[in-house]
């Protein structure tokens, strides 16, 4: 497979990570939008979120919980966004699914 994030997950491509459990890595994003710019991408590969199976949906689940454990950690006390790009339009840039985490300042836009 020529995906880059799982080249990421295999050790392949080098890559800050900030966290890795058996479902999912939390790395630096390379372009940051904000202060504190993270991606959660999960270890099983899937294009997005229409593609995923109802296992695939409860781990989602389980990482994006572990998201709000490991803010402190991450430096997003003050509150954070998270986004999930779906494809060209949507502007996502890799075809595995990955959430953007940003945070550690206030950002602009209420995105409602």
């Amino acid at each position: 497979m020529d995906c880059v994030f799982c080249k990421i997950i295999a050790g392949e491509i080098a890559a800050t990570k900030v966290y890795e459990d058996d479902n999912m890595i939390i790395i630096n994003d390379m372009s940051p939008q904000a202060d504190k710019h993270y991606l959660m991408i999960p270890k099983e590969h899937y294009a997005d979120i229409t593609v995923m199976s109802a296992a695939q949906a409860a781990t989602l689940g389980i990482c994006i919980a572990k998201i709000g454990e490991l803010a402190s950690k991450l430096g997003l006390n003050d509150g954070f966004r998270i986004v999930s790009n779906k494809g060209e339009n949507g502007c996502q840039s890799v075809g595995h699914l990955h959430i953007h985490i940003l945070g550690g300042c206030k950002l602009s836009g209420s995105m409602v």
